[in-house]
């Protein structure tokens, strides 16, 4: 009989006396395990296999037929429909659920929404996912894993394995320099303010942009809010230039009450737009963020307090955000003999011999201190 027909295509087999049953494909050789050790189990899984390569439509027919008993809806239900639930898993008006429904509008796709979730093809969603952008990539992702957990997909179309890997453009803080150019050449007041607040207080746009004079403590001189993507609390502190320009807004309701309105594309649109006119390129109001957690880094400020400024729970975040920065480590010898000058003018009784003022980083003068701590030295025991 011809191999490539249906009854010989697959060859039924078991691993040892008592093993489990697995099939093989006689043309490419490839062997996959029915997951069964009883024989009768085994030889219905063989047969399957050999009516899906006879006839794949009657196959898929005779399948949907199974799990229609389960899932009436298994067979018509669409992507758009898995983009829809996955929405809606998210409370309205959040900007993640905004996100999402801004991603299920990407032009790579639409293509998949009316296509039937289980007669996806694994090269129709990675042709999906080439043709997009870094976006296209994780939304796809995640819509996949939603329809695995809830059950909507056996297995997922893409492995794991086989998913092209998200990279990101590089991106980079926004300079002193930059910034000041770009508030210098603004001409609108509460836009240029809105700039300023960004650079002290390295909030995110839209978290800057809905501020309120009650998040401002001008007794302890402070500002907190809660994140709008995250909802956790954040809180810093401001200073004498930060301080100047709150002033400058209102004083009750928003800060920014135009701003406030404005949809987080316009308002990055908006810096775009000025950052070309200046011949500013790699950057965007994101870059505040960035330029925020490097000047933290370099300041020496403690990790903890930078995360609880930036709004982040998880240290990883914030090291991605500070990439960039350079921490200058300082002398080790310097630092101590600065500790031990400290200590002598503190405890000047405690430092009677002038040698203990000195403090060496040569192992074999700290021992010979050690053994002989009058700094008198016997010559022939040493």
């Amino acid at each position: 009989m011809n191999p490539t027909d249906a009854p010989s295509r697959y060859r039924l087999f078991k691993k040892g006396a008592y093993g489990t049953f697995y099939i093989e494909d006689v043309l490419s050789r490839r062997q996959t395990s029915l997951k069964t050790k009883d024989k009768k189990e085994a030889e219905r899984l063989y047969q399957a296999h050999c009516e899906c390569a006879e006839a794949p439509d009657r196959a898929y027919r005779v399948g949907m037929a199974y799990v229609g008993s389960i899932d009436p809806d298994a067979a018509t239900r669409t992507w758009k429909q898995v983009v829809e639930a996955y929405a809606a898993n998210h409370p309205e008006g959040s900007p993640t659920r905004y996100r999402i429904e801004i991603a299920g509008k990407d032009r790579a796709i639409a293509c998949l929404l009316r296509l039937p979730l289980l007669r996806t093809r694994p090269d129709e969603l990675l042709k999906a996912v080439n043709s997009g952008t870094v976006s296209t990539n994780t939304y796809l992702r995640r819509f996949q894993n939603f329809a695995l957990d809830l059950g909507w997909l056996p297995k997922p179309i893409l492995p794991k394995k086989r998913w092209p890997k998200v990279r990101h453009q590089p991106k980079r803080a926004i300079t002193e320099e930059e910034h000041r150019r770009i508030i210098t050449r603004e001409t609108n007041p509460e836009r240029r303010a809105f700039y300023q607040l960004c650079w002290y207080l390295g909030g995110a746009s839209t978290d800057v942009a809905t501020l309120q004079a009650s998040n401002i403590d001008w007794r302890n001189r402070a500002i907190s809010y809660n994140r709008k993507k995250t909802a956790q609390l954040s809180g810093i502190k401001f200073g004498p230039g930060c301080e100047a320009v709150l002033r400058s807004l209102p004083q009750a309701g928003a800060l920014f009450p135009y701003l406030a309105t404005v949809r987080a594309s316009d308002r990055a649109t908006e810096f775009k737009q000025r950052c070309q006119g200046l011949g500013i390129t790699g950057v965007t109001l994101h870059s505040y963020r960035y330029a925020w957690a490097e000047m933290a880094k370099v300041a020496g400020m403690p990790e903890r307090f930078a995360q609880a400024a930036l709004g982040h729970s998880s240290k990883a975040v914030h090291r991605a955000y500070a990439k960039g920065a350079i921490m200058e480590i300082p002398c080790l010898e310097d630092m101590l003999r600065e500790k031990a000058a400290t200590i002598q003018r503190a405890a000047p009784s405690a430092m009677e011999s002038p040698a203990a003022s000195i403090i060496s980083l040569d192992p074999h003068v700290e021992e010979t201190r050690a053994r002989y701590p009058d700094g008198k030295v016997d010559c022939l025991a040493a």
